[in-house]
């Protein structure tokens, strides 16, 4: 048995854990360890910050700060709040009483052309868990990572702040998150859980951590190394089929058809060893995750110990994708000029009525919004422009309504950036009445209404990958 093995027996089953960063992943985390009777308490740490210091009283209160359709998620902080299994705190002195903490906190890239990742917030989070860490301890960064930060920097930065040897005196694992805002509960229950340590016995005890929170989902183990690759691969594999089908949709619409029946059709191919993962096109990618995850990858080649052999002079197809999946807020507004094109107007002097500012469907979450760049684009071409979104409130700098008629009044077109369930009953007569225009111009950047309704009332039409009616006839 060696050092880490024995003090791991000697501090017993792990009983008390917390959690760093109250966020998308943190907070559904946090209270699944809550609930789960094998842990005595759970400790969310969240830093008393103007921006988001206000989600240690709303959690303490049993309420969630996440405003987004998240099924379950309200009432399970409840009832561990109550309990008295959970605990929002800024005090970060706390981890020292405990037998595991766990970090999940973002990682953007301040610029990705450099491949240089804004680790500041993950640094503070893993200064905060060095300086309090104590013998016998477990560390799990549940961050998405550059391959090869887990054993480099996090590390070294845990031995520096806490004068013990990771290894030996503690352990330390990675274990990424895989979770889609929507379903943060069920995802984390019943997605398998990747769990890579820095050796053995850390990856063991992290095993011991996230069993008893799932129920159809199994545990992977796996090294720390291989850990991260697999997060920053299996989210950069989802870019290059989202971009796949958006390239698609701008080849279909080239040609004149429907990219809706191209994938109905390749979708329609099964059978045995046939895999064919078609994906839908649509405005653009957001969120925290695939924006950025694949320059972590690139990074992890860039800084790992091999030479890559790979064709000379060749683009990387994940950071290709990643441009087609960037470009596609600006087709929508190339969409929305030829449009008012159409009728003989310009962006210039005309009002825009963006419908969504939250990047996933039924959600609250904006990062990374792919309506950020498309409005930006339009204002820049001197129109003027109004934001509905029935679930985010307060982004910076920008003004969303919840108000639908106040955004489309007047509007000379209205165009669909996100695929909420407020925008799939959306009515011509309704519009066009609103708008108060013969010929308003809609602009579908998510499939939720039907062309020809729409055309039908004297709209003028574009949609992305509809080829065959993006040309109609104006009535």
């Amino acid at each position: 048995m060696n050092k880490l093995e024995k003090l791991l027996k000697e501090r017993g089953p792990i009983k008390k854990m917390g959690v760093l960063g109250m966020g998308y992943v943190g907070i559904p985390a946090a209270v699944l360890f809550a609930d789960a009777p094998c842990f005595d308490k759970v400790l969310g740490f969240q830093r008393n910050s103007k921006s988001s210091g206000y989600k240690i009283d709303m959690l303490n209160r049993g309420e969630s700060p996440l405003k987004g359709e998240e099924p379950g998620l309200e009432e399970l902080i409840g009832k561990v709040v109550k309990a008295g299994k959970f605990e929002c705190t800024p005090d970060f002195s706390r981890i020292s009483e405990l037998d595991a903490v766990t970090l999940a906190i973002q990682t953007p890239f301040a610029n990705p052309k450099d491949l240089e990742p804004d680790f500041s917030a993950l640094i503070e989070g893993i200064r905060n868990a060095g300086k309090y860490l104590r013998p016998g301890m477990l560390v799990v960064l549940e961050s998405t990572i550059t391959p090869g930060t887990t054993e480099g920097m996090a590390k070294q930065i845990l031995e520096e702040e806490s004068g013990l040897k990771a290894g030996e005196d503690f352990a330390l694992a990675h274990a990424p998150e895989r979770v889609m805002v929507g379903r943060l509960l069920k995802n984390i229950r019943e997605h398998d859980r990747i769990v890579g340590g820095i050796n053995e016995a850390s990856t063991k005890r992290a095993v011991e951590l996230y069993s008893p929170v799932l129920t159809v989902g199994k545990v992977i183990p796996m090294s720390a190394t291989a850990a991260e690759v697999t997060k920053t691969a299996e989210n950069t594999f989802r870019d290059l089929q989202i971009a796949a089908i958006n390239q698609l949709a701008l080849y279909c619409e080239a040609m004149g058809i429907n990219v809706y029946d191209v994938r109905t059709g390749v979708d329609s191919l099964k059978g045995e060893g046939i895999t064919r993962a078609v994906l839908w096109p649509g405005a653009g990618v957001g969120g925290h995750c695939l924006t950025k995850d694949t320059y972590h990858l690139e990074r992890g080649v860039k800084i790992g110990k091999g030479e890559l052999d790979y064709p000379e002079g060749s683009d990387s197809i994940y950071v290709l994708a990643r441009k087609v999946n960037d470009f596609m807020p600006v087709h929508m507004y190339n969409l929305t000029a030829a449009a008012l094109d159409r009728l003989g107007k310009k962006m210039e002097g005309s009002k825009v009525a963006m419908l969504g500012w939250a990047f996933i469907k039924d959600s609250d979450d904006a990062r990374n919004t792919p309506s950020e760049p498309y409005r930006d684009l339009c204002l820049k071409a001197g129109a003027s422009v109004m934001v509905h979104d029935p679930y985010v409130v307060n982004y910076p700098g920008v003004e969303i309504s919840d108000n639908l008629e106040e955004v489309v009044k007047g509007a000379d077109a209205v165009v669909v950036l996100a695929g909420h369930s407020a925008y799939s009953g959306l009515k011509a007569d309704w519009i066009k009445r609103i708008t108060g225009k013969a010929n308003p111009v809609i602009v579908d950047g998510r499939n939720v209404i039907e062309p020809d309704e729409f055309t039908g009332k004297g709209f003028v039409y574009k949609g992305i990958g509809r080829g065959d009616k993006n040309s109609h006839e104006i009535k």
